[in-house]
């Protein structure tokens, strides 16, 4: 696995090398663009809008555009001059109670790996945290970007979590009505969530509808042709209460059906 960002904790005058590594790997069916005729691949060039010339890689710089048509170029070697020692460090800023970070905050997860000879003051920052269940918050420059971090202990190590900045989470779209609710209704939907609730296990879920898909391209491939698997319509809420009832009998039959494979009985 190729390592995403190198970079130091830095805690007091304590410095910790790590490596930060992608947590999360992309499984999902990708299509590519064909042509409707030919079934060909279309491409994409990449060209002057001056001259029309074909640029590849090599050819391409940055620049800023700061009036129209007018730009400051940035050499990589200068976006590298501007960095501080600071933003060249994971550097933590403050400490926090786990809870006290709001999910919708969280953006991309990595693994930090600490250098070698750097697993003791990794392992130290790792059980403190995780013994007051608290995160550090830091910051590090990531490319052009200084990222707002989160460094989340587990059991097995440490876990770098990118967030978004306040300014970038967008407001509720609409205020959602706080509605008087009847006693019976939130007591059903309780013992709906109670009836419904075990232990996550993360092994238990997988994609379905990729699975599906990856079936039916093989059936295109073998020429056959894809059935429609479920034909039926989303049925439509009449009675609150009446969803709500039927909804707690079929999770129990569920329930009592997954205790019988348990214990073997008929």
């Amino acid at each position: 696995m190729a390592v995403a960002h190198k970079g130091s904790i830095s805690m007091g005058l304590v410095l910790i090398p790590v490596g930060m590594y992608k947590a999360t790997v992309d499984n999902d069916i990708h299509f590519n663009q064909l042509d409707k005729e030919s079934k060909a691949r279309i491409k994409y060039k990449k060209y002057c809008s001056h001259c029309g010339k074909e640029v590849t890689a090599s050819d391409i710089i940055k620049g800023y555009e700061y009036e129209r048509d007018k730009y400051v170029v940035m050499t990589d070697e200068e976006l590298e001059r501007i960095k501080t020692k600071k933003d060249k460090t994971i550097h933590i800023l403050q400490f926090a109670r786990m809870a006290e970070v709001n999910m919708i905050y969280y953006d991309n997860d990595y693994y930090a790996v600490p250098d070698t000879g750097a697993e003791k003051a990794y392992e130290l920052l790792r059980q403190a945290l995780l013994s007051q269940k608290k995160v550090a918050i830091a910051k590090t420059v990531m490319g052009t970007n200084e990222k707002l971090l989160v460094l989340y202990p587990t059991k097995d190590g440490i876990i770098v979590k990118t967030l978004f900045y306040h300014d970038e989470i967008a407001a509720m779209p609409k205020p959602v009505p706080k509605m008087k609710l009847d006693d019976n209704e939130l007591s059903m939907a309780k013992m709906l969530i109670e009836n419904m609730t075990k232990p996550f296990n993360a092994e238990d879920f997988r994609d379905e509808y990729q699975a599906r898909l990856r079936d039916a391209i093989m059936q295109k491939i073998q020429g056959q042709e894809i059935v429609a698997v479920d034909t039926s319509g989303p049925a439509n809420v009449i009675d609150l209460m009446e969803a709500l009832q039927k909804s707690l009998e079929l999770s129990t039959k569920k329930d009592e059906g997954s205790q019988k494979k348990l214990t073997g009985t008929a």
